[in-house]
C-alpha cells in the first residue's frame, strides 16, 4: 500500500480519505513520532496515545474555524504533524524549532497556548461564549482533556460554569487512567466505575452539571469516534464525551512503562529501549532532595511530604513508597497543596510541599494568605527554579525569587550545590520557625559524592568563595560553577560571594562588603527585574553608596526552548559571556 502520511499537509487533506486510509495512517504517525523523538527526545507517550482521537477530530470537525483547545499540550504531536509543521517536526523543542506545545504565534491551528493544565475548557467556554455574541452559531470548541488535568479545581469551575451556558463546547475526557504519574483522588474511582459499568448511574456527577454525557468510547476505535463527533458536532449546548485510551499506545515499553516514556529521552526506535546516559554517574538535585528527604524521615517521624502530581519528577516517590502515611500526591491541586501543607504543619508536623517552580506561580493567594500571613513554617521545596530547557517558556522557573521577594515572614534560599542542599534540609527540619523557599535547578549536581554526613549550617551566612580587591561578585544558586568557570583566569582581582540565603538579607553585613570594591557584579539565575540583584540595588541606593553595580539574569522576556546552555547564552549568564564581562571590568579598572 502506498504511504498516506506524505499527502496529509492541512486537515483539508483527510476529508478524502476512507477509513481504511485513516487506520493506516494512524500506524503511520506513530511510527513517524516515535522515529522523531526516539532521536531528539520529547513527550512521547501522551501523543501516542491520541492518534486515533486527533485524526477524527480534524476529519469531522472544521479547523480552524471550529477551535481545537488541546488541555497542558503533552499530546499535541499528532495536531502538529496534520496542521502544516510535518516537514519541521524534526526541530521540536529546538531553538528557533517548534515549541513542544502548542502556541498561538506557531499556527492558526493552534487556537490557545498551554503548557500548564487544566486551562483548556475555561479558554474553549471563553470562545464559545464569544462566538454566541457575534452570532457565529455554527462554529464548534472542542477541549480535549486528560483524567488527570480534570480533576484540578480550574477545570471544575470551569465546567460548573458552562453548564449553565448555552455555548457550543464539547469536552473530550482523554481517561487513560494517568497524567505524568498515575492518577490519584476520588475522580479516578468514579472514572473506573464508569468504565466497568459497576454504576449505571455513575456518569450523574457530569449529568448534574448539565453536560450531555456520551460515554465510554473506545479511544482507539477511529470508525466509533468518527460517529460519535460526527454526532455531537450537530448539537447545540455544553457536550461531553468521555474516550479511554492506552498512554504510550503502539509502543510496547511506553504501554508497560508509562510514567517513564511520558518523556523517556533518547532511545532505540526499533527496540524502544532507553540509551545510555553518558552522564548518569552523577545525581539528579531532584534525587538528592528525594533521597536525602526519605533519609531524614527515616529518622524524624514529625517529617510530611506533600506533592501535586509530580512524585517521580520531583522524586519524592522514594518517601512515598517508604512512608505512605506521611508522603501524599494531592493531584494537580496546587492551590490545595499549599493550603493542605499549612494545616498539617500546624498539627505540629515539619511539612516539606515538593513543587515545581512553574506551578507555584498557580497558588501565589495560598502562599501570601494561607502560609505567609499566619507564619507557617511550610518548607517549599521549589523544583526546577532556573531555566529549564526544552520545555520552553511555559516551564521557566525564573520568576519565583522575584514574586517572593515581597512576602513578608518567608525566608529564600537557593543552594549553590547538592552537599548544600542536602544540610539544608537536614537544618530545616532540626529547627524551623517561618515559611521558607528552598530552590533547586533541574537537571544533574556536578557534585558526584554528595551524599556526606549530616551538618547543620549557618543559613544566613554570605560564603566567600574567592577573594580580591577590585571587583566583586554576587552570586546566588548553582549558577556559581558557571561564575567560578569564567573567572579561571583571574588571580586576585575579583572577589566572589555566595548567598545562600536570598532573604532576608544582612543590609549592614553587606554596605560593609560593597564598601571594599569598585564594581558589583550580581548574578542569579532568574529574572533581574524584582530578583536578587534589585534587592542588592535597593540596598546600596538606601545607603547612598557610589558604586557601580552589573545585574545579570534573566532578561525581561519569556525565554523559549532550547537547551539550558543555549538558555544561558541568549541571558547572558553562559562562562564565554561572563568571561568577557569580568575581562571588560578588569580592563577599564586596571
Amino acid at each position: 500500500m502506498a504511504p498516506i502520511l506524505p499527502t496529509i499537509q492541512f486537515p483539508s487533506d483527510l476529508k478524502s480519505k476512507t477509513i481504511p486510509q485513516l487506520l493506516q495512517l494512524a500506524d503511520e504517525i506513530r511510527r513517524f513520532i516515535i522515529d522523531v523523538v526516539s532521536v531528539n527526545g520529547g513527550h512521547l507517550g501522551a501523543s501516542l496515545g491520541v492518534v486515533e482521537l486527533t485524526i477524527a477530530l480534524h476529519y469531522v470537525f472544521d479547523t480552524p474555524i471550529d477551535k481545537l483547545v488541546w488541555d497542558v499540550g503533552h499530546q499535541a504531536y499528532v495536531h502538529k504533524i496534520l496542521t502544516g509543521r510535518k516537514g519541521v517536526f524534526e526541530t521540536n523543542r529546538q531553538q528557533n524549532g517548534l515549541s513542544g506545545f502548542p502556541k498561538i504565534s506557531e499556527s492558526e491551528y493552534d487556537a490557545f497556548g498551554v503548557g500548564h493544565s487544566s486551562t483548556s475548557i475555561s479558554a474553549a467556554l471563553g470562545m464559545a461564549i464569544a462566538s454566541k455574541l457575534k452570532g457565529e452559531n455554527n462554529i464548534q470548541h472542542i477541549a480535549v482533556i486528560g483524567d488527570a488535568s480534570i480533576a484540578s479545581g480550574m477545570a471544575f469551575e470551569a465546567l460548573n460554569h458552562a453548564g449553565v451556558t448555552n455555548a457550543n463546547l464539547i469536552v473530550v475526557l482523554n481517561d487513560n487512567a494517568i497524567g505524568i504519574d498515575p492518577s490519584v483522588g476520588a475522580l479516578k474511582s468514579y472514572l473506573m466505575q464508569v468504565k466497568q459499568g459497576e454504576n449505571p448511574k455513575s456518569n450523574n456527577m457530569v449529568k448534574s452539571l448539565n453536560f450531555k454525557y456520551v460515554g465510554p468510547v473506545d479511544g482507539h476505535d477511529l470508525k466509533a469516534l468518527i460517529h460519535e463527533l460526527q454526532r455531537l458536532k450537530t448539537k447545540n449546548g455544553p457536550q461531553f464525551l468521555h474516550i479511554t485510551t492506552t498512554k504510550g499506545k503502539g509502543l510496547k515499553q511506553a504501554e508497560e512503562n508509562q510514567v517513564l516514556y511520558h518523556a523517556p529521552g533518547k532511545f532505540d526506535k526499533i527496540t524502544g529501549d532507553l540509551l545510555e546516559n553518558n552522564i548518569q554517574k552523577f545525581t539528579k538535585y531532584q534525587d538528592v532532595f528525594g533521597l536525602t528527604l526519605l533519609e531524614l524521615a527515616q529518622q524524624n517521624p514529625k517529617i510530611f511530604a506533600i506533592t501535586p502530581a509530580m512524585p517521580t519528577g520531583s522524586s519524592l516517590k522514594y518517601m512515598m513508597d517508604a512512608f505512605p502515611e506521611r508522603a501524599i500526591d494531592v493531584g494537580i491541586a496546587e492551590q490545595h497543596a499549599v493550603t493542605l501543607a499549612a494545616g498539617i504543619s500546624l498539627s505540629g508536623f515539619t511539612v516539606f510541599c515538593a513543587i515545581y517552580s512553574t506551578f507555584l506561580q498557580r497558588a501565589y493567594d495560598q502562599l501570601i494568605h494561607d502560609v505567609a500571613l499566619q507564619n507557617i513554617p511550610v518548607i517549599f521545596c521549589i523544583d526546577r527554579a532556573g531555566l529549564v530547557g526544552e520545555d520552553g517558556a511555559t516551564h521557566q522557573g525564573v520568576f519565583d525569587m522575584a514574586f517572593l521577594q515581597p512576602i513578608p515572614h518567608l525566608k529564600i534560599l537557593a543552594p549553590k550545590d547538592a552537599i548544600e542542599l542536602r544540610q539544608i534540609l537536614f537544618t530545616l527540619q532540626e529547627s524551623n520557625n517561618q515559611p521558607v523557599a528552598l530552590r533547586y535547578p533541574r537537571g544533574y549536581s556536578a557534585v558526584e559524592n554528595w551524599k556526606v554526613p549530616f551538618e547543620k549550617i549557618d543559613l544566613s551566612k554570605i560564603q566567600t568563595i574567592k577573594k580580591g580587591k577590585k571587583a566583586a561578585v554576587f552570586s546566588t544558586g548553582t549558577i556559581l560553577q558557571n561564575v567560578l568557570e569564567a573567572l579561571s583566569f583571574d588571580t586576585d582581582h575579583f572577589a566572589v560571594y555566595h548567598f545562600l540565603q536570598i532573604k532576608p538579607l544582612n543590609e549592614k553585613e553587606i554596605v560593609g562588603l560593597v564598601k571594599g570594591f569598585d564594581t558589583i557584579v550580581t548574578i542569579e539565575e532568574g529574572v533581574i527585574k524584582g530578583g536578587f540583584g534589585s534587592v542588592i540595588n535597593q540596598i546600596i541606593l538606601a545607603n547612598n553608596i557610589n558604586i557601580k553595580v552589573i545585574n545579570l539574569g534573566v532578561p525581561d522576556d519569556f525565554i523559549e526552548h532550547a537547551t539550558v546552555n543555549e538558555q544561558f547564552t541568549q541571558c547572558g549568564l553562559d562562562v564565554e559571556s561572563m568571561q568577557n564581562l569580568f575581562k571588560k571590568i578588569q580592563n577599564v579598572q586596571i
